[in-house]
């Protein structure tokens, strides 16, 4: 059976496709907790399920990096996921993608 957050996932990326790619493109690209192991190309789909949801409320690059940080803290622990501070290129780069796609 598919699980609840799988299916919040394919309506996510139903509904934004261009950004859904580009955001998971990104953050395999910045692999912030390390898992990139470049043929799993799809390992931060979840994480970019739960973080489209919420630009919408997002002002600026500045929180952004706040729901970046707290979706990978949610989906992983505060001690993998890292320092907030090493989530502002990351931020600066899905601001620039979610402004050129909404």
């Amino acid at each position: 059976m598919v699980s609840i957050e799988i299916k919040k996932r394919k309506a996510v990326r139903l509904q934004y496709r261009e950004l859904f790619d580009a955001l998971s493109a990104l953050l395999f690209r910045a692999d912030p907790i390390g898992i990139n192991f470049e043929t799993n190309t799809d390992e931060y789909e979840p994480e970019v399920g739960t973080i489209i949801p919420r630009l919408g409320y997002a002002k600026s690059e500045a929180d952004v990096q706040l729901i970046v940080h707290e979706e990978f803290c949610r989906w992983f622990d505060s001690e993998t996921a890292g320092p907030i501070t090493d989530y502002r290129e990351l931020a600066s780069q899905i601001w620039d993608e979610w402004l050129r796609c909404k």
